[in-house]
């Protein structure tokens, strides 16, 4: 029998193939099917991204560095100086950015570079901490890193913040990588200046290091009270170094191209130079003709601001229809609604489908238990990502399977 790494068993199946299982077997009414389970963005890609493409096309022919070409690097520096208030400084391109394919690679990898994976005096292995429910690259780093996974709940009575409080010592005292998901997948929930500021608090007493995903930042409701970000924070504490910090961004939800699969890590550079090492040999460099169109994305905040427009608008239409018939409310940022359900996550999620052909994500899909419960048992995620007028019909779709279910 051939050996494989052990660490691979400890890896549950993606909440889109538990989906699947959950339908299987089920016949949907004739009617247009309605996803709202996957985050993927479905409006319109920028003209200028599609423009830079076809424009370098040229540079299929070239091999892609792994640190990326200097004016990405100096673009993405621009862009994070201006909208995280960085001061004159800001982020030194050479040494404190890495463009990257997507966060959701960069996230992985990152865990791989930084954990320790041997065991502390104890034999105890060491911790990553992750929000829970959350976002489940995270699990999978964790374990394919030799550490253990350590979840912190995030629920209403907390306003879906992980209650880091509730940590013990010998938690942190074993916590090599914390990661932080700000504005939350799937809760929208936003870390305040204060919170940030204890857990880098936290990291220099017990020596560990902040990941924080960002890549939901530039969806947001207020266009003068953006979300706050780790860097941003850590300037205003006087920590120019950005030291045991590094955020992740993506291009993804900011700009509506998934399929470009850009985005970046920033901070520390001590960090992001060993980063940039295990990126070297893992073979990840981003194509060069996707890295000039990721430069036009950065360079323009005009379509960012009109997509921000289009999710205003999705919510307050969706959130009309649903406000008084589920347990939900408009998040602080990004574009899932993370709804009450009245009777079972999945059984919710499983007649919505057979009756009315719309899908959503079972919160507990997205969570795992604890000693204090599955934050996501009763909650299902709803992705706006759609248009407006197909959001709206699947917010009617909802309502009438809701009434129905109380009558």
């Amino acid at each position: 029998m051939i050996t494989m790494n052990p660490d691979l068993n400890k890896l549950q199946p993606y909440p889109f193939e538990k989906l699947a299982a959950l339908k299987a077997g089920v016949t949907p009414p004739e009617q247009p099917h309605i996803a709202l389970s996957i985050g993927e963005p479905k409006h319109p890609s920028p003209s200028l991204v599609r423009q830079a493409l076809i424009d370098h096309i040229d540079d299929l022919s070239v091999y892609p560095s792994t640190k990326g070409i200097a004016p990405l690097r100096q673009a993405i520096g621009r862009w994070a100086q201006q909208r995280f208030q960085l001061g004159e400084t800001g982020l030194d391109p050479e040494q404190q950015i890495l463009p990257v394919n997507g966060t959701r690679e960069a996230l992985f990898a990152f865990a791989q570079a930084v954990v320790d994976r041997a065991a502390d005096s104890n034999g105890q292995a060491p911790l990553v901490i992750c929000p829970n429910p959350f976002y489940q690259i995270y699990e999978g780093a964790a374990y394919l890193a030799g550490a253990e996974p350590h979840f912190i709940n995030g629920t209403a009575d907390n306003g879906f913040v992980p209650d880091f409080a509730a940590i013990p010592a010998s938690v942190w005292q074993r916590c090599q990588l914390l990661f932080l998901c700000s504005p939350g997948n799937p809760t929208g929930a936003v870390l305040d200046t204060a919170t940030l500021k204890q857990l880098i608090e936290l990291a220099d007493r017990y020596d560990f290091v902040i990941a924080s995903d960002e890549c939901y930042s530039e969806i947001y409701f207020d266009e003068q009270r953006p979300p706050v970000g780790l860097l941003e924070v850590c300037r205003q504490i006087g920590r120019d170094d950005y030291r045991r910090c590094v955020v992740f961004h993506s291009l993804s939800k900011r700009s509506n191209v998934p399929g470009l699969r850009s985005g970046f890590v920033a901070g520390d550079a001590a960090l992001l130079q060993r980063f940039l090492l295990y990126r070297t040999y893992h073979g990840c460099a981003m194509p060069v003709q996707h890295q000039y169109a990721s430069i036009a994305a950065w360079n323009d905040e005009a379509h960012v601001r009109a997509n921000r427009a289009l999710y205003r608008e999705k919510f307050e239409r969706v959130l009309d229809i649903l406000g008084d018939s589920l347990d939900v409310a408009k998040p602080d940022a990004g574009f899932y609604l993370w709804a009450g359900t009245p009777i079972d996550d999945t059984e919710f999620a499983r007649q919505l489908f057979a009756q009315e052909n719309v899908t959503v994500l079972p919160g507990q899909f997205l969570a795992r238990a604890t000693a204090a419960g599955n934050p996501g048992e009763r909650r299902v995620r709803m992705a706006l990502v759609a248009g407006v007028d197909e959001c709206v019909q699947a917010a009617q779709r909802i309502r009438r399977f809701v009434d129905r279910l109380r009558t």
